[in-house]
C-alpha cells in the first residue's frame, strides 16, 4: 500500500539521472499520510476556500512540502564525547505516527546516546520533501512511511537509502457518517475521502473494494465507490458540508472526523495478520551508514530506548508528543482527538518487513506501481545488534535484506 507520513512519486530520474521504471508517484508529490492534494469534484466551495488559503496556514504553522528546523534539540553536555559525525540531521513528520521521532527529540533521549554528536532536527509533511531530503544529504537519517521509502528506493535503483528499523504500527481507519452508512456494504455508491492518489491508505483502500469485489478506476477514483482524493486538513471541513459521506485516513484526522460525530466503520489493523502493519519506518542514507555506522547504531540505541519508555509510560509520552506537536504547530490536539488516536497506534522496533512487501502488492495490483525489486531495502544489522545487547529478540527482513 505504497504510502506511515501521500502518493509520493518524484521524478523518474536516478542519481545520476538515468531514466528508471515508473513508480508510485508519477503524480505531484505530497505529503506522507496527510497530504496536500487537489480537491475532486465533490469537494464544497468550502473546502476548495480552504485548500486556496492552505500553502499561507502551513506555513504559518510550520507545515508544508519543505522541512522545518525542529528547534527542540536537546543540549548537548560541554564535556560529552563526540562520536564520528559532529553532527547528525535527522528528519520526520509532526505526525503521532512519528511520535518516536517526537518524543525522543523532546525528551533528550536520542541526544543522550549520541553524547557530543549533535541532532540536527527538520520536520517534514511531505514524503518526496524528505527523499529528496536525504539524497541531496541536507538528512541523514528519516522516520518515514512504506511508500516514499519503496518508491525512494525503486527510483534510485537501490542506491540511496535503507530502512533500518520499524518505528510505527496501525493508526488507520474507515469512519464514516453514521446517518449515511450503516454496515460496511452500505460504502458501496457513497463519496469516501483518502489522503491522496496512491498514498498508503488510497491504496488500502483501493485494495479493500477489490475484495469486496467492486470496481473503481484507480486513477479517476470513479466506480462503484467515489474515492475522494482530499488533504487529511481539509477532510475534516469536507465531512462537516456533506460532500464526503467518510474517510479511510489516518491518525489523528479519523479521531477529528469521530469527534464531529463520524464513527468507526473499521480499524485497517483488524485486515492484517496479528493486526500489525508497517505505519512508519526509519531509513538512512546509504553514504552516511557506510561512513558513520557508530552514529547510526546511536540513533537506533535512542530509537530503541524511546520506543520502550513510550510502552511503558504512555499517558507521559502522548503528552510529551502533544508537547511537542504544539511546539511545532502552535497548536496541541484536544484530549478527544489525541486520546483515541494514540491508543490506535502500536510503537515497535519491529520494521514489519512482510506488510511492507503486501504493500507493494498492493500497489501494484491497483496499477499504480509496476512491479518493484524490494531485494536489499533493508539493512538491519545495526538494530539487531542494538536489539541483542539490550537483551531483546531480533527481527527479520523478510528476506528483503541487503546482502
Amino acid at each position: 500500500m505504497p504510502a506511515a507520513g501521500g502518493r509520493e512519486v518524484p521524478c523518474r530520474c536516478g542519481p545520476a539521472g538515468a531514466r528508471t521504471a515508473p513508480t508510485l508517484l508519477d503524480r505531484p508529490p505530497s505529503r506522507e499520510d496527510t497530504s496536500v492534494s487537489a480537491a475532486r469534484p465533490h469537494t464544497t466551495l468550502r473546502a476548495l476556500a480552504a485548500i486556496a488559503a492552505l500553502p499561507l496556514l502551513l506555513t504559518a504553522c510550520g507545515y508544508g512540502s519543505e522541512s522545518t528546523d525542529d528547534g527542540g534539540q536537546a543540549e548537548v553536555a560541554a564535556d560529552a564525547e563526540k562520536l564520528s559525525a559532529d553532527e547528525v540531521r535527522i528528519g520526520y513528520f509532526p505526525n503521532l505516527t512519528h511520535a518516536t521521532a517526537l518524543v525522543g527529540v523532546q525528551e533528550g533521549l536520542l541526544q543522550k546516546e549520541l553524547g557530543g554528536t549533535k541532532i540536527k532536527a527538520s520536520t517534514f509533511n511531505a514524503g518526496p520533501s524528505e527523499i529528496e531530503a536525504l539524497n541531496s544529504g541536507s538528512v541523514d537519517i528519516g522516520w518515514i512511511g512504506p511508500s516514499p521509502a519503496i518508491n525512494g528506493y525503486t527510483k534510485a535503483a537501490g542506491k540511496n537509502l535503507r530502512i533500518i528499523s520499524g518505528s510505527a504500527s496501525g493508526g488507520v481507519k474507515l469512519v464514516v457518517d453514521p446517518d449515511r452508512i450503516k454496515s460496511l456494504d452500505d460504502i458501496k455508491g457513497k463519496k469516501i475521502a483518502t489522503p491522496q492518489l496512491g498514498n498508503t491508505q488510497d491504496v488500502a483502500f483501493l485494495n479493500w473494494i477489490k475484495e469486496k469485489g467492486w470496481k473503481v478506476d484507480a486513477q479517476s477514483g470513479q466506480g462503484d465507490v467515489s474515492v475522494v482524493r482530499t488533504d487529511n486538513k481539509i477532510t475534516p471541513d469536507a465531512y462537516k458540508s456533506g460532500s464526503i459521506d467518510g474517510a479511510w485516513v489516518p491518525e489523528p484526522t479519523a479521531s477529528k472526523l469521530v469527534a464531529d460525530g463520524a464513527k468507526v466503520l473499521l480499524d485497517e489493523a483488524d485486515l492484517w495478520p496479528d493486526k500489525k502493519f508497517v505505519i512508519t519506518n526509519i531509513i538512512v542514507s546509504q553514504t552516511f551508514l557506510k561512513e558513520h555506522p557508530d552514529v547510526v547504531e546511536a540513533v537506533l540505541r535512542g530509537s530503541v530506548k524511546t520506543n520502550a519508555w513510550i510502552n511503558a509510560n504512555p499517558d507521559d509520552a502522548k503528552a510529551s508528543a502533544n508537547a511537542a506537536l504544539e511546539k511545532l504547530s502552535g497548536k496541541a490536539l484536544p484530549a478527544e482527538v489525541i486520546d483515541p488516536a494514540w491508543k490506535s497506534i502500536t510503537f515497535l522496533d519491529d520494521p514489519l518487513a512482510a506488510t511492507l512487501g503486501t504493500e507493494a502488492e498492493h500497489a501494484v495490483k491497483a496499477g499504480l506501481l509496476e512491479e518493484p525489486n524490494l531485494k536489499g531495502i533493508y539493512d538491519l544489522a545495526p538494530l539487531n545488534k542494538v536489539l541483542k545487547a539490550d537483551g531483546k529478540d531480533e527481527v527479520d527482513d523478510a528476506g528483503l535484506g541487503a546482502e
